[in-house]
């Protein structure tokens, strides 16, 4: 009786592997998204503040999605101007100083 409690040799369950590597997937998985988040430097949108991204800035396939609140707007410029047949080009360029200051550099 000593040697059958030590030695349990019950048939081993074969949904218990299934279950282990559906865990390591789901583990990976979060993994993965985790390492994605932090690599393209997109914490911000996970976070409570409002923010404004610029993609591909002053490109024809520019894109400026907004969070304000629970909200998230996405403005493709080339979209809307191609909607309303209005057109128009770049005349100038601004940049926001460390101090808040935006200056405007006409082209």
């Amino acid at each position: 009786m000593r040697n059958r409690i030590l030695h349990n040799n019950d048939e081993a369950d074969p949904m218990g592997t299934v279950a282990n590597l559906f865990d390591i997937a789901m583990v990976f998985a979060v993994a993965l998204m985790v390492a994605l988040v932090a690599h393209f430097n997109m914490t911000e949108v996970f976070s409570e503040e409002d923010y404004t991204i610029v993609k591909n800035p002053g490109k024809e396939n520019m894109e400026i999605i907004t969070k304000e609140g629970e909200n998230i707007k996405r403005y493709t410029p080339s979209e809307n101007q191609q909607s309303s047949q209005k057109k128009g080009k770049r005349v100038g360029i601004a940049y926001e100083l460390d101090n808040g200051e935006v200056i405007y550099v006409p082209e």
